[in-house]
């Protein structure tokens, strides 16, 4: 059993160059609905030291992180406990420090890969050369406020969409990059993580999560997506791998859309969504949803497939964009295998 839980994945405190305290911060992603957050402030991993303190007087999970400042891009670490440093790291060498995080459990994730660079941001924009991909666990494909509609965030969408059409399996996220408080009135994403229900620490559960790829990212209403077989009677949800005896089976195609996933912090212009099935065969079929429309099911004929997500579009603040999407559900055959 999973539940569908929203955070924000790209923080920052005073420990670093945010100006509230993490106690301000977390107060704060507690009243915008999100259930948890990563602490990662720039090349500093000082302020782990207030978490547990502040997870008790605020009941808000903060996960344990950094982001590398460097001249040659800004690197996420979560789910790490021990600093991990960067500095001998020259632009063809990353790989060099990945094991380490790894081994601690942790992930690694590029942050706004094509945002604007030197003189403006320092090591902003991403000049790392990875060897292989597979070590890097994720993207930050949308970062700051109203991200669908920056340029800058519709390369790094499109960057993850080419990595995936090579076979890399890498979760894409949003982040804010929330330095400083106060309200705003663009639009906010939420990460949304499918948390299994163990008797694991949640934290590691939040990992896990994002490492498997069971993420949707969303403005406004919750997107899902999964995949059943009625002669395998399986059901195969967000990152997860459809595994069949043959590619001519038709699968069905359930795609949903939960409006009432922080309802109180996102509102829509109009009515009418348009829901995109997207592939590496590219655009496979769309949909007209309205509020209140029931799950829309739909059979697939899979030869060729390798990989699908759902996209939704609409209007947010009088701009027709893209309101959310969902990592995408893998294929693969046992001829594969």
């Amino acid at each position: 059993m999973k539940t569908w839980l929203p955070y924000e994945l790209h923080t920052h405190t005073k420990h670093s160059d945010g100006t509230h305290t993490l106690m301000e911060l977390a107060k704060s992603a507690k009243e915008l609905g999100y259930q948890g957050i990563a602490l990662t402030d720039h090349s500093t991993m000082s302020g782990i030291r207030e978490r547990e303190g502040v997870m008790a007087a605020t009941h808000l999970l903060i996960i344990r992180g950094m982001e590398w400042t460097t001249f040659y891009g800004h690197v996420l670490l979560l789910g790490v406990d021990q600093f991990v440093d960067w500095r001998d790291l020259s632009p063809v060498d990353l790989q060099k420090r990945t094991a380490e995080i790894h081994d601690q459990g942790g992930l690694i994730g590029v942050a706004h890969p094509f945002r604007v660079g030197s003189p403006m941001c320092t090591g902003c924009f991403w000049h790392y050369q990875v060897q292989d991909w597979s070590e890097i666990d994720y993207i930050e494909v949308w970062s700051g406020v109203f991200p669908p509609i920056q340029k800058s965030n519709q390369r790094a969408f499109q960057f993850w969409t080419d990595l995936l059409n090579q076979g890399y399996r890498i979760t894409a996220v949003a982040g804010r990059d929330w330095h400083n408080p106060g309200r705003v009135i663009e639009p906010l994403a939420a990460t949304y993580l499918a948390i299994s229900e163990t008797q694991k620490d949640v934290e590691d559960r939040v990992i896990e999560a994002l490492k498997r790829g069971r993420v949707s990212v969303s403005l406004g209403p919750l997107l899902l997506l999964h995949v059943t077989s009625t002669t395998q009677k399986m059901k195969w949800e967000i990152g997860e791998t459809v595994v069949l005896m043959n590619r001519e089976e038709k699968l069905k195609i359930v795609i949903d859309l939960d409006v009432t996933a922080r309802a109180n912090y996102w509102e829509l212009n109009g009515e009418a969504l348009r829901v995109a099935l997207n592939s590496n065969l590219g655009y496979l079929t769309e949909f007209i949803m309205k509020a209140g429309t029931p799950k829309i099911i739909f059979e697939l004929e899979i030869t060729g497939l390798f990989w699908i997500r759902s996209e939704l579009y609409g209007r947010m603040q009088e701009c027709e964009t893209m309101i959310a999407f969902t990592n995408p559900i893998y294929f693969s055959s046992l001829l594969d295998i």
